[in-house]
């Protein structure tokens, strides 16, 4: 302080000693006797009205009983704090004063913050608890499932540190895995930061490309204080957990440690090991279990066959025979093929009968006859047409008339070549049907009187007999021998 009234720039008044300076000056002498004097300081006290504005800057104040201190963290150095200050939380900072002259205030520039004593942090801890269960992050019900047999498993943890040895070594011991593993700081003021971006890398990787999607995502670290642990209860840790569509397991300390990324998880793992238990099961276990359904699969076959085939043999007790069900269908066709014979004879003779008196009303000399008739009376027609004083319009239609009759002519001739061929075909078909074709392939008739005989019985019972082939009869006696 000497130096800002022993500096003898500012020239003194007329009549007075007292140096004289500008209100810029005295306020540069100000920050630079502050600066000075301080230098790098840590100071302890609750966080008061916090505020950021648009340019990324952060301000607030740190205030005990009695007083209230002005502090900045500037936009580039907010990314470094471990803790984020929230008001009323009590926290040690660390930075350096200074002061704004064009305001005539003083406060501290920021560059590190740390939660004062266990107590604030478990506070801090419940605070954000609160918010993000208000959100619905901790909801059971927008918690996935993990997938049963994961192909490719992304761990977020340290390289170096004996948990990755862990989780390789159980997963080599339960069923062998592809393990993809992102590097992260697992304490520090890098933490949150690089877990939070590990989790969302994995989301972003395409499912089957060069370097393949995470079926299951482990977030894990070993034990230690609350303080090694607080990067993941930051909010961003825990938010990028809840946002992350792949299923993840949180295994972050031992049984008894909490951290927010637990509460947000798909599952939560006491141990990195039991992490590792969890994403994949027991290989030989599995084995033995396919084996022990393949075993049960066959004992319900074998027993639903079994069943099946006992209701089969009941059920086929209760049907009728085959043989009872065809002796009245057999009995009706035999019978009819008694029948048949006879039918088909008496049919055949009905139908040639027909056919004779058909072609008899169509004979060629009656239809000859019919035609010459109708010329006839067509001529004495003409004829008496002729007679008179024939006129155009008689002319007309005798020529008319004489169409008329050239046409009923043409249809006569047509209709009777027409009928000649029905009477034909009709013919053959009732020489097809006719026993007599049958006959000309090589069979025989064979009657007594007016009676078929069928059988060899009606032959041997006696009489003569009458065999009647293609080209005639034969009559034999009872004893086989012709008349």
């Amino acid at each position: 302080m000497s130096d800002l009234f022993d500096d003898p720039t500012p020239g003194p008044a007329s009549g007075q000693n007292a140096p004289e300076f500008s209100v810029s000056e005295l306020s540069g002498e100000v920050k630079r006797t502050l600066e000075g004097t301080f230098g790098r300081i840590r100071v302890r006290g609750a966080v008061g009205r916090v505020f950021k504005a648009r340019s990324g800057h952060l301000y607030y104040d740190i205030k005990d009983d009695r007083s209230v201190l002005a502090c900045t963290t500037w936009k580039g150095q907010i990314s470094s704090l471990a803790v984020v200050p929230e008001e009323g939380l009590e926290v040690v900072v660390t930075g350096r004063l200074t002061a704004f002259g064009a305001q005539s205030k003083y406060n501290m520039n920021v560059d590190e913050v740390a939660v004062a004593g266990q107590g604030a942090l478990m506070a801090l801890l419940e605070k954000r608890k609160k918010q993000l269960e208000a959100e619905g992050l901790f909801a059971p019900e927008r918690k996935r499932p993990l997938p049963y047999l994961p192909h490719i498993i992304g761990v977020v943890t340290s390289p170096s540190g004996a948990v990755i040895r862990d989780i390789l070594h159980r997963l080599r011991e339960r069923f062998p895995r592809k393990v993809l593993v992102w590097p992260v700081a697992v304490q520090g003021s890098n933490c949150a930061s690089e877990v939070a971006r590990a989790i969302q890398g994995f989301n972003r990787l395409t499912p089957g490309g060069a370097l393949p999607r995470p079926d299951l995502i482990i977030v894990a670290r070993g034990g230690g204080s609350i303080e090694d642990l607080w990067g993941f209860n930051e909010e961003v840790v825990a938010r990028a957990a809840a946002a992350s569509e792949i299923p993840l397991i949180s295994a972050v300390g031992h049984e008894t440690d909490t951290t927010l990324i637990d509460f947000v998880s798909d599952k939560r793992a006491p141990t990195p090991t039991a992490a590792a238990e969890l994403a994949v099961p027991v290989r030989l276990g599995l084995m033995a279990w396919v084996e022990g359904q393949g075993a049960r699969l066959l004992r319900g076959t074998g027993q639903a066959v079994q069943q099946r085939r006992q209701r089969l043999d009941d059920l086929a007790r209760a049907m009728p025979r085959p043989e009872s069900l065809l002796e009245t269908p057999r009995q009706r066709l035999d019978h009819a093929a008694e029948r048949l014979p006879r039918a088909l004879v008496a049919g055949v003779q009905s139908r040639h009968v027909t056919l004779s008196r058909a072609s008899a009303a169509l004979r060629p000399a009656t239809l000859r006859q019919l035609v010459a008739a109708r010329r006839d009376r067509l001529r004495n027609l003409s004829s008496r047409l002729s007679l008179r004083p024939i006129s155009q319009e008689a002319a007309r239609q005798k020529e008319q008339l004489a169409g008329l009759a050239q046409r009923l002519e043409a249809a006569q001739l047509l209709r009777i070549d027409r009928q000649r061929q029905q009477v034909l075909a009709t013919g053959r078909q009732l020489d097809i049907l006719s026993y007599k074709a049958t006959l000309a392939r090589g069979y025989a008739v064979v009657r007594r009187g007016e009676n078929l005989v069928t059988t060899c019985a009606d032959a041997a019972a006696g009489g003569a007999l009458n065999i009647e082939f293609s080209d005639g009869r034969v009559a034999l006696t009872s004893g086989g021998k012709p008349e």
